[in-house]
């Protein structure tokens, strides 16, 4: 009688099942989809005197994105920061554009977003939670591999990267900054309050994915690259065996 309340598995399968319960992944062409592709199309289409007009159709493509981040937000079993920056850079450019002020302040907006959170970076890296640190540390047991690196006395080493990656990351949303600020000079056009001036939001909008997210993302991964290239070698850990589940 003993053994069978011994044996009893029932009491660690409930939370062993809560714990691999996987949680939901965002999908790319959703995120493409709702924050890149309807606004460019209702703004540069549908923003004429003749369609929506230029406050509707800013105002109605701007609700894809945000509403798309709020669900991202309210799904997502972790407070996502890049997240809640991009509803509040929403917001601005609703706001910017809807109280009709001079592009400058759009320009102005568009550049001082990355370029805050590169500073950011680069301050964080000073205290004793380094904003690089806190951010691969959501996916990748960096404890984990550091007890490794101080067990063959390379302790050193890995922090060197860790500091490294750090900084390639701030200059990482400098030249965003750079290439935001090239990109709104360039494309902005018209008067706030016209219909033109939303159009060029719109194209701004599109051409911010190839001009400026798909760089920041190579740079990103050669950021990572960097950082757990020479790991299996050094430390016998290959890079599955420290993700997160």
């Amino acid at each position: 009688m003993s053994d069978k309340v011994i044996n009893n598995p029932k009491p660690d399968n409930k939370p062993e099942s809560k714990r691999v319960k996987k949680e939901k992944r965002e999908n790319p062409l959703l995120n493409l989809l709702f924050n890149i592709l309807i606004p460019f199309l209702i703004m540069t289409k549908l923003s004429k005197p003749e369609y929506l007009g230029q406050v509707y159709g800013l105002v109605i493509a701007l609700a894809f994105p945000f509403f798309y981040g709020i669900y991202d937000l309210i799904s997502s079993s972790k407070v996502n920061y890049f997240s809640l920056i991009g509803l509040a850079s929403i917001l601005l450019t609703g706001g910017i554009g809807l109280l009709e002020l001079d592009k400058t302040w759009m320009i102005a907006k568009e550049t001082s977003i990355p370029l805050l959170i590169g500073i950011f970076v680069f301050a964080t890296e000073k205290t004793s939670k380094p904003f690089v640190r806190s951010m691969i540390g959501q996916v990748i047991d960096l404890d984990k591999i550091s007890e490794h690196y101080h067990e063959k006395n390379l302790g050193g080493v890995f922090q060197k990267r860790l500091t490294r990656s750090s900084y390639l990351l701030g200059l990482t949303f400098f030249v965003s900054a750079l290439l935001n600020f090239i990109l709104a000079v360039v494309v902005l056009q018209g008067k706030p309050g016209t219909p033109e001036f939303v159009e060029s939001i719109g194209r701004m909008t599109f051409l911010s994915y190839p001009v400026i997210a798909v760089p920041s993302m190579i740079m990103v991964g050669i950021i990572f690259w960097y950082l757990f290239k020479d790991l299996e070698k050094e430390v016998g850990l290959d890079l599955e065996s420290v993700l997160k589940q």
